[in-house]
């Protein structure tokens, strides 16, 4: 078993161990800690995703997003594991898509659209102090990377944790991006990618 995969074993197996009130107090906390970015309240545009699961949620982000008059994009997982976008029109709005994730049932924007944000709210298990992210290994999110990077695009990249997923290091692959944000119960930090 490789690094990267003994590493995200055993963090997918610290989020088994949570249970349903630890989740939603972080959630509760990480969306206030998430919404004191001034990149995520002040932005027009928001890529982001709905957490599922044992995730750091995102549910109320999402939806003081909405509120405050933000476009929020959810990524559309397509066959080839590539993110198409669709806008976010609240929780009433998702379906049940494939790998357990809730997906908006609205127009299909095309993967381009995630080019349109201000800030990208990514998954992810965890983040080292050079704002490497580790994903769990499907490469969606190392494609919407790259698409931004080819584009000449800088959005604000964030990733919401539980705070002992900020790790000393995480194994880096020439295709990995660093983030610039990581937003844990505990505090915000942000990342020095150049360290």
């Amino acid at each position: 078993m490789s690094h990267k995969a003994l590493l995200r074993h055993e963090l997918l197996a610290a989020r088994r161990l949570l249970t349903k009130e630890d989740v939603e107090h972080a959630a509760t906390v990480l969306s206030r800690g998430a919404w004191e970015l001034p990149e995520l309240r002040e932005a027009r545009t928001v890529a982001a995703y709905v957490s599922v699961g044992s995730e750091p949620g995102t549910r109320a982000l999402l939806d003081a997003l909405r509120e405050r008059g933000v476009r929020v994009l959810l990524p559309v997982l397509l066959a080839d594991n590539d993110l198409d976008w669709a806008p976010y029109e609240g929780a009433d709005r998702l379906v049940r898509a494939g790998r357990g994730l809730l997906e908006p049932d609205g127009e299909r924007l095309g993967p381009d659209a995630v080019l349109d944000a201000d800030t990208v709210l990514l998954p992810g298990l965890a983040v080292d102090a050079r704002g490497m992210r580790l994903g769990r290994g499907g490469g969606s999110y190392d494609r919407v990377l790259a698409r931004l990077a080819a584009a000449g695009a800088h959005p604000t990249l964030v990733v919401l944790l539980y705070d002992d997923e900020v790790i000393a290091q995480v194994p880096v692959e020439p295709h990995d991006h660093p983030v610039d944000v990581v937003v844990t119960p505990v505090r915000i930090r942000w990342t020095n990618p150049t360290a």
